[in-house]
């Protein structure tokens, strides 16, 4: 359990920050960039949750705790992924991501065109939260080329952003309220 008695400590003053195994790294450095990212995810993900109710919120608040596990993961280096050396996310998470996703794209209006983000409130947080999301699996991508990450933390993300797609078709009333774009309508 964690317990936080003291916001803060001046560890990070001179620019570095502590990973969970202690190491101090740079703030700047891919691995911290890569889980403030999924923290800016969550956060997008808490404004949506302001316009949501019942079972979809239910969900985002699941994904919210799953995003924390993400960040510790990622903020722990090294690469024994096994859920018995560091809280990893692990593939069950992804599949649920999976079920969800097509449960909730049974029911949408087929798609005939991109969508622009917006619609209603909770389709426009929705929208925003998964293009943070598609940021932090960028980032994790870039940090994968260059230290072990987590295979099933970049599945996580990847299931993510579609699945925040999904939602925010979904909370536009089926796909009903979806904005489209029109290729060269204001040339």
């Amino acid at each position: 359990m964690v317990k936080l008695t003291k916001i803060y400590t001046r560890g990070g003053d001179k620019g570095q920050t502590s990973l969970v195994d202690g190491s101090r790294v740079p703030k700047d450095a891919l691995r911290v960039t890569a889980y403030g990212t999924v923290d800016e995810a969550n956060a997008a993900i808490g404004l949506a949750r302001l316009h949501t109710e019942g079972d979809i919120d239910s969900l985002l608040s699941r994904i919210q705790n799953d995003l924390f596990d993400l960040g510790a993961d990622l903020a722990t280096p090294g690469d024994d992924f096994s859920s018995e050396a560091a809280l990893r996310i692990q593939d069950p998470q992804v599949d649920r991501l999976e079920q969800e996703i097509d449960a909730l794209n049974a029911d949408l209006e087929e798609l005939t065109s991109f969508i622009l983000p917006g619609g209603s409130p909770a389709a426009a947080n929705l929208h925003l939260a998964r293009a943070v999301a598609r940021r932090a699996e960028r980032d994790m991508v870039a940090l994968a080329a260059q230290e072990p990450v987590n295979p099933a933390a970049i599945k996580y993300i990847n299931r993510l952003s579609d699945l925040l797609f999904v939602l925010a078709r979904h909370v536009n009333d089926q796909g009903r309220g979806d904005v489209l774009w029109v290729p060269g309508a204001n040339r």
